[in-house]
């Protein structure tokens, strides 16, 4: 059973990190779900910024101990499934910049958008939408 939520966890936290790449890129088309994207992106800012532990990390490693398994190295989950197999080792924070950048280009995107279609948007003269 231990084995199974080891690979759960994994999987919900590789989910977790596509969604931040691309997430906001899916809000531009749907608009609405921003709101989790935007929490997905603090939670991301702030776990860089302040180093927090990742609960995703800490429910993989108790899994792992649970199972038997060789746990997680101390630099977790991205150093052990991404660096090194994704990208080269050394160039995490070249990675953590190409993340930013495509976060930001995504929720300019969204605005940008958002703006545009403000400004179609046709009014009969009472406030209602033609």
């Amino acid at each position: 059973m231990f084995p199974a939520i080891v690979f759960l966890v994994a999987t919900v936290h590789f989910a977790f990190l596509g969604y931040l790449v691309i997430g906001g890129f899916l809000a531009v088309r749907w608009r609405r779900t921003i709101w989790p994207y935007l929490l997905v992106v603090s939670w991301a800012a702030a776990s860089v910024l302040l180093h927090l532990e990742c609960p995703l990390t800490s429910l993989e490693q108790w899994g792992r101990r649970q199972a038997g398994m060789l746990e997680l190295p101390s630099t977790g989950f991205i150093a052990h499934y991404l660096t090194g197999v994704l990208y080269p080792g050394g160039s995490t924070f070249a990675v953590e910049m190409v993340v930013f950048a495509l976060v930001v280009a995504s929720l300019v995107a969204f605005v940008a958008t958002g703006w545009r279609r403000h400004l179609t948007i046709r009014h009969d003269g009472m406030g209602r939408r033609a």
